[in-house]
């Protein structure tokens, strides 16, 4: 669990009741012990300076394009992207990690008073799950390789590449743990 900044006591919680051993990740010889890392919902541009400070910007990178499973919800689906749009202001903007091959627009639905929740349809699970939506992105653009898994109206808010997934709403905030067990079974099967 990427412990910088957001909600990770929530998707701690998740992660434990979907059957996971968790640790949180501060630092690099941390980041180094994983099999898998949640990125949590929370501030995309706080996260980036702190991913910076921290000195784990690009040791996340590369574990990422070694094939480090990694599950990301709203702030963590931006900062999964190869390409963010209305990333921030200069010097202070979210910055991609590259782990999913897509574009993300930061804050798409709108702002903290636009947050909503409902039902979506979720490709590999049975049933729909109920999504919250907080200033949440939209994917934009998808590469080849990922597989779309949710839309919200015709917008993609769930996506996974290989053992990488990302959800632009917060299922850690839902009494469903159905996405955080999917990530734990992606993990298992990638060690």
């Amino acid at each position: 669990m990427l412990a910088l900044q957001g909600d990770t006591r929530e998707h701690v919680a998740a992660l434990r009741e979907a059957g996971a051993q968790v640790s949180t990740v501060r630092r690099r010889s941390e980041l180094d012990t994983v099999d898998g890392l949640v990125i949590p919902g929370g501030e995309s541009t706080a996260m980036s300076h702190l991913l910076r400070v921290f000195d784990l910007l690009d040791p996340l990178r590369e574990r990422l394009a070694a094939g480090l499973p990694a599950y990301g919800s709203c702030a963590g689906m931006i900062l999964l992207a190869t390409e963010i749009l209305d990333a921030g202001e200069p010097g202070r903007e979210a910055v991609p990690l590259g782990g999913i091959d897509m574009t993300v627009r930061r804050n798409a639905f709108g702002r903290q008073v636009d947050s909503f929740e409902g039902d979506i349809d979720f490709e590999g699970l049975d049933g729909p799950a109920h999504a919250v939506f907080i200033r949440a992105p939209w994917v934009e653009r998808v590469g080849p390789e990922v597989q779309v898994l949710a839309q919200a109206g015709e917008h993609i808010v769930a996506v996974r590449q290989g053992a990488v997934l990302a959800t632009a709403f917060h299922p850690e905030m839902t009494g469903d743990r159905r996405v955080h067990k999917l990530f734990v079974d992606i993990v298992a099967g990638a060690v």
